[in-house]
């Protein structure tokens, strides 16, 4: 049987962090990283256009790029499309949530922060997650609507506001928090930088290695192999709705990974984005 491909959505480059994690676990799995760029960043859109855009472009990429599996690797599109998702393709899907539980289990004073995005700390779906894993924890949550473009501007070659970072994470500071659970797929990009500012916190937590997991349990109850772990390990196609984000191909492999085709304006050959989906 033929390598898997893995198909890993997100609105911007934040699913690097995930695609990584994949990377290491399912070594020879083939990827096709597709961002919707044009339309970044999600938690300023609407619930309705967010769905409408993100069924629209996995539809029109799995023409193109057939796969065995989906990723979700944003979890503002997590929350909202992927029942629709699931209804619309045969394939497993798996998407992204923040991971409280596996924070509440290792805290020892019970203290946690959250960083996520204004859209994530807002939806109920948190609150059901906080009151099932970690009752008996204070959650300590920020919402900073900025960061995601900072870590974006950071991957394109800029320096990140280290002044600003600070003040988005002095209530943590402030709380003694002891674990910070990264709400977002971009942030652990840059956690090297969030533990320098905040270096009284034990446990950083993300998601990455369980989707991970996830995928590649998924993938081996399929039949598929695990992979050769002396693949190459470049990406079948990197496409974005928007334009190819300046500096990509230097950022890739600080991740260990490298490109195969570059696209900007997907699905179109050079279209507008605008003419991807509902706008």
């Amino acid at each position: 049987m033929s390598a898997p491909r893995i198909l890993v959505f997100d609105s911007g480059v934040g699913g690097l962090s995930i695609t990584q994690c994949i990377r290491r676990t399912v070594p020879g799995a083939r990827l096709v990283y597709l961002a919707d760029n044009a339309c970044f960043p999600y938690g300023d859109q609407s619930e309705t256009l967010v769905t409408e855009r993100c069924l629209k472009l996995i539809e029109d990429t799995l023409k193109t790029y057939p796969s065995q599996l989906i990723v979700v690797a944003c979890n503002t599109a997590s929350t909202v499309v992927l029942p629709q998702l699931r209804a619309m393709t045969h394939l497993p899907v798996v998407g992204v949530v923040p991971a409280i539980k596996p924070a509440a289990a290792v805290s020892q004073n019970r203290r946690i922060g959250l960083l996520a995005t204004p859209a994530t700390i807002r939806r109920a779906y948190l609150d059901r997650l906080a009151d099932e894993f970690a009752a008996d924890c204070q959650l300590h949550r920020v919402g900073h609507p900025e960061l995601v473009r900072w870590i974006e501007d950071w991957v394109a070659g800029a320096a990140l506001p280290e002044t600003a970072l600070k003040a988005v994470l002095a209530p943590f500071q402030q709380a003694q928090v002891d674990t910070v659970v990264l709400g977002c797929t971009h942030y652990p990009l840059i956690v090297e930088q969030l533990q320098t500012l905040l270096p009284g916190v034990q446990h950083w937590v993300d998601s990455g290695q369980a989707i991970a997991r996830r995928t590649a349990d998924l993938l081996e109850r399929a039949g598929y192999p695990s992979g050769d772990r002396g693949r190459e390990p470049a990406m079948d196609a990197m496409l974005f709705s928007g334009q190819i984000p300046h500096g990509i191909e230097q950022f890739l492999p600080r991740l260990g990974l490298s490109a195969g085709l570059l696209r900007g304006g997907w699905p179109g050959q050079g279209e507008p984005a605008t003419a991807i989906g509902s706008v």
